[in-house]
């Protein structure tokens, strides 16, 4: 497993422009382009089922970035896409207890704009790869059960 994110802070922080994980949202589009390709070259370049732990979209200060543009899932090839997903209520109290990052602050109301985006990019991904999406649910206090749902969707 290789987190996507990961991958792209590493190159980013090579190159000296961004600090944290938090400042790759606020890149300029082409510089993010730039980055998402590098990272999808290096994971690519792993071999074969590879499972990819990344966002479906970001949201940036001049509206949602793709998490998979067409040049990454050219590269990466995915044939399975898997959403993971709790209420906006749980997400929000999730993230106002995450002291480690450095967030913006969503309402909920967002959150859910954020999901439903999501979910159409997930959608219009599948449509150029011939990806299934499947949709997991997970609670809080369920992560053995998301996570078994998720092993069944992957056999």
């Amino acid at each position: 497993m290789v987190t996507y994110g990961d991958v792209m802070i590493d190159i980013a922080k090579s190159r000296k422009i961004v600090e944290d994980r938090d400042d790759m949202r606020k890149l300029d589009p082409d510089t993010q382009r730039e980055i998402q390709e590098s990272a999808a070259d290096r994971i690519s370049e792993r071999g074969d089922n590879i499972l990819v732990d990344t966002h479906c979209s970001i949201s940036t200060p001049k509206g949602y970035l793709p998490g998979l543009p067409e040049w990454v899932l050219r590269k990466l090839k995915p044939n399975c896409i898997i959403l993971i997903e709790a209420t906006p209520e749980e997400i929000a109290k999730r993230r106002a207890g995450d002291k480690g990052r450095n967030r913006d602050m969503e309402m909920e109301e967002e959150i859910e704009l954020h999901q439903m985006m999501n979910r159409s990019f997930a959608a219009a991904y599948s449509v150029f790869t011939g990806a299934t999406v499947k949709v997991i649910n997970n609670p809080q206090g369920q992560v053995d059960e998301a996570a078994k749902e998720m092993v069944e969707v992957l056999r």
